[in-house]
């Protein structure tokens, strides 16, 4: 056992399921252990560095910052906070947006939104789905659609209900007259890279229309580029809008920042949506402070100057129509949409230790390759947004390899 992995067993509050590897630096795709072992990284940080390690623009953006101004509280305006929710808006819709620092705080102020639009009707209830995570506050494993993350943390708060994700039907039928929101992701990332059809989206839309309902989308890990696109929802429905949105992992490239955007329709006779939180009513120390905000800001510009949204609409297709024609049993399915890919292993995967999707991502960090399980048996792939077709046609040779171990393991 290394040093610091006996640092973390004496001194770190043991909440994760940590992969036997230190690291010690990253730059672009790669990554280094301490031994100075070099390590191709398809993970991003579960789809946070969506320009890779140490991009030395965001570098030189948050040391600019941090030398003029690091925190106010959100009693102040700061230039960097209003930059940042401009562009949001410019590139989502009208609307406004409150930040915090992270994916469960941004699902966490869509609910309470939800509760308040809500409060004049008596109305509480939310939708959501099976196989869905949307964090791990109270609030959120509450919503989450997966048994594993509530065990042991009751009582729940109450007021949610899972149903089928893309069953139409269902919810038409659970709709009733407490519910009041309906919380979805537009592609589904922890419960195994799972797109919503548009016709899903499109039926919940004209669900919340049709009972005065509010439709949250989770953009948490497909939002902001991951998909080829702004908005991860446009690769399945770009016809429609939701009422809010969610955001945090690929915002501002591993700084903790999270964010909700709220749309500026109105709302009986209160005004618009967007203004339904007012003074007092929601609130963050460190959300939107201007370091993050700032490299937030420089994460937007680089995506749309070097034209990584149509980067990941390519490449994305690329590494997708690769690991689909690996000539492997043990690959089910390739689900897809841009840079957001899950390998869906064989029903019949030999016999394993853990689960399959473990072992695979674990014999894969020996090979120099580090990607992400999801679930019992799918493997992400969620490399930076600026990733190279050279990098990719290494990550699918390597992961041949990985398929080629375990086809001939007795």
């Amino acid at each position: 056992m290394s040093q610091l992995a006996e640092d973390y067993a004496q001194f770190v509050i043991p909440t994760y399921g940590r992969f036997d590897l230190d690291i010690e630096r990253g730059e672009g795709c790669h990554a280094w252990d301490f031994a100075g072992r070099k390590f191709l990284d398809f993970g991003a940080g579960i789809a946070v560095c969506s320009l890779g390690h140490a991009h030395p623009e965001i570098t030189a953006a948050v040391h600019e910052q941090a030398a003029k101004l690091v925190h106010t509280s959100n009693l102040y305006r700061t230039g960097p906070q209003a930059r940042l929710a401009k562009r949001l808006v410019e590139v989502t819709g009208e609307g406004k947006v409150f930040f915090c620092n992270s994916g469960a705080e941004a699902n966490e102020g869509l609910i309470k939104l939800a509760r308040r639009f809500g409060s004049v009707t008596g109305r509480s209830g939310i939708l959501t789905f099976t196989g869905s995570f949307h964090g791990r506050t109270m609030a959120c494993i509450s919503a989450t659609g997966q048994e594993k993350v509530k065990k042991d943390f009751g009582p729940l708060l109450p007021g949610f209900r899972h149903l089928p994700f893309g069953d139409l039907k269902a919810v038409r039928e659970a709709v009733d007259s407490d519910t009041v929101a309906i919380l979805v992701e537009p592609i589904q990332g922890e419960g195994g890279i799972h797109p919503a059809s548009g016709d899903f989206l499109r039926g919940l839309r004209a669900l919340c229309d049709e009972h005065g309902m509010l439709l949250f989308f989770d953009e948490v890990q497909c939002g902001l580029g991951r998909t080829g696109d702004w908005c991860g929802w446009h690769a399945v429905a770009a016809d429609i809008q939701p009422d809010g949105v969610s955001w945090a992992k690929g915002i501002a490239n591993g700084f903790p920042l999270g964010a909700f955007w709220v749309s500026h329709r109105a709302i009986d006779n209160r005004g618009p949506l967007c203004d339904l939180l007012g003074a007092g009513s929601h609130g963050t120390t460190y959300g939107g402070n201007p370091v993050a905000c700032a490299a937030g800001l420089k994460v937007l510009e680089i995506i749309e100057r070097d034209h990584l949204l149509e980067n990941a609409c390519i490449l994305g297709d690329h590494l997708a129509s690769s690991l689909r024609g690996l000539p492997s049993p043990l690959i089910a399915e390739v689900r897809a949409s841009g840079l957001m890919i899950g390998v869906q292993l064989a029903s019949d995967f030999p016999k394993t230790t853990r689960t399959p999707a473990l072992d695979v991502v674990t014999h894969a960090m020996s090979l120099g390759l580090l990607v992400i399980p999801a679930g019992d048996s799918v493997v992400r792939f969620l490399p930076p947004l600026n990733v190279t077709r050279q990098e990719i046609d290494m990550a699918v040779a390597k992961f041949s390899e990985i398929l080629q171990h375990f086809d001939s393991t007795p």
